[in-house]
């Protein structure tokens, strides 16, 4: 995988719009794009579901492993993994606070469900397919 170009992860860091789309079954056609929170720690970008691992957008994106966001009015194709280090998780949950603290919504994304179901998003290289 490729890392985010740092003008493009700092826009992205930025803006709070930031929908995600992973591809159904065949490869090439997307779910409908849900949008949710997304952070940057370290220069990697991290998104978490909602309702955990049961969300059926982080189904399909750890199943299919690929898809597509819009975020800072661009639209990316993208490649998704499990975020499984502690460590990280804990960074993550830093740069959810510090971005989105003012939310009543802050601490379930912060609770064991969602925590479960954080996924890197990284940016997919098409030409090495």
């Amino acid at each position: 995988m490729t890392a985010w170009p740092p003008e493009t992860i700092g826009k992205i860091a930025a803006s709070d719009d930031f929908h995600i789309a992973p591809f159904r079954p065949d490869g090439k056609t997307t779910g409908t794009p849900t949008w949710i929170w997304s952070v940057v720690v370290e220069g990697r970008l991290f998104v978490r579901a909602w309702n955990g691992t049961s969300s059926r957008w982080y189904r399909s994106a750890i199943a299919r492993k690929a898809g597509k966001i819009d975020a800072a009015s661009q639209e990316y194709e993208v490649a998704f993994a499990p975020v499984t280090d502690q460590g990280l998780n804990d960074r993550i949950d830093a740069a959810y606070q510090a971005k989105y603290g003012d939310s009543p919504y802050l601490p379930p994304m912060l609770a064991a469900g969602p925590k479960a179901a954080t996924v890197e998003v990284m940016p997919r290289a098409l030409d090495a397919e």
